[in-house]
């Protein structure tokens, strides 16, 4: 393999496109011969600007967003985010809805109740989170301040590719672990959320993307850091950004444009789906899958084998052989899949010959 380089299929920190690499590798020292590498920038110089502005710019072009959305980018991850949200938007005397789908949305939930009331939309704790609601599921606040969705949930394996109709109620997204793997329509969002560490590059830089107008229904007074509106006017630099997290993003989202945007991003990953889930389904059960089939991430592929010890032996076959990040979350056990947009169809191809070679000695 080029480089010698593994099947990487950690859930996150996770894998990047090779030719991004090979461009922030063949640029490291003296980019665009300024004598200096990327980190080594001031924030407030053209330079930066530019690539600052231009990384703001493929975000809106690949989701097909007009100017009444902000992009921006912040630290602190989406577990900042969990309380970020509800401080800004979860005003006095109002109600914010949120749907428990896994770990993620547990954790936003706690923090937002903190600020305010929360109404569990859909309790998914009543089926296992094995799978994701249906609309008749829902029980909406009228008039809520937001709706809130965790759009792909990476340790149980369930994923949104239809939202909640809320009645106009902005919906807010945690799409850490999915975002730009798919075509959606953004106008019903008042804000999008997402960690990069998945799909966007580097850990250490968090995009959010907010609506003026949902922008304007928050609350005033805040601490100047935690307030979105800071950010908003000061085009994310109100502060030292991660500059190299930002360019490193910017050349992952061109990446992305020159594959052909988020139809050639959705092509591939929905191949990917299909090729193991696939084999899974035919395998008799020796690969089961855990959770409902119309509930199934196409990024994270959560399945259990016949015992416990088999899937440890799974693991560390795996691992030898070159695959890397097999085993699943601490908390529920098993064997997770992590294919994010950057991980090719081949490498689900290898890993299904690995699995067939495995089942033919151990089924």
């Amino acid at each position: 393999m080029k480089y010698d380089r593994i099947f990487n299929f950690n859930p996150g920190p996770a894998a990047v496109p090779l030719e991004v690499l090979e461009y922030i590798h063949a640029n490291w020292f003296n980019y665009k011969k300024t004598g200096m590498n990327i980190m080594e920038w001031s924030h407030r110089s053209k330079e930066y600007d530019e690539i600052h502005n231009k990384t703001a710019a493929l975000v809106k072009q690949l989701l097909g967003m007009g100017d009444e959305f902000h992009v921006l980018f912040l630290q602190g991850g989406a577990s900042l985010q969990f309380a970020m949200v509800p401080m800004n938007f979860l005003l006095e005397g109002k109600t914010a809805d949120y749907l428990n789908t896994g770990s993620w949305s547990s954790k936003a939930i706690k923090e937002a109740k903190l600020f305010g009331n929360v109404n569990i939309a859909f309790e998914g704790k009543d089926v296992n989170f094995t799978r994701l609601p249906k609309q008749q599921d829902l029980k909406l606040t009228k008039g809520a301040a937001y709706v809130h969705v965790t759009s792909n949930n990476t340790i149980k394996g369930t994923q949104f590719f239809k939202f909640p109709e809320t009645d106009g109620v902005p919906i807010v997204s945690d799409m850490s672990s999915d975002i730009l793997s798919h075509r959606f329509d953004p106008k019903p969002f008042g804000l999008i959320y997402a960690g990069a560490q998945k799909n966007l590059g580097p850990s250490g830089v968090t995009l959010v993307i907010v609506r003026d107008d949902f922008l304007k229904t928050a609350r005033t007074g805040l601490t100047t850091m935690l307030q979105y509106s800071t950010h908003v006017q000061e085009n994310s630099l109100f502060n030292t950004p991660n500059t190299f997290g930002i360019f490193f993003m910017g050349r992952v989202l061109q990446w992305m444009v020159d594959m052909g945007g988020l139809t050639a991003m959705e092509k591939r990953n929905q191949e990917k789906a299909n090729l193991l889930y696939g084999y899974m389904d035919g395998s008799n059960g020796f690969y089961r899958g855990t959770v409902d089939k119309d509930s199934r991430s196409w990024m994270n592929v959560c399945l259990r084998l016949p015992s416990e010890d088999l899937e440890a032996k799974f693991v560390s076959e795996a691992k030898a052989a070159g695959f890397l990040g097999l085993k699943g979350h601490r908390s529920v056990g098993g064997i997770r899949v992590s294919m994010y947009n950057a991980i090719p169809p081949e490498a689900i191809k290898e890993l299904i010959g690995f699995m067939k070679n495995f089942m033919a000695k151990n089924g």
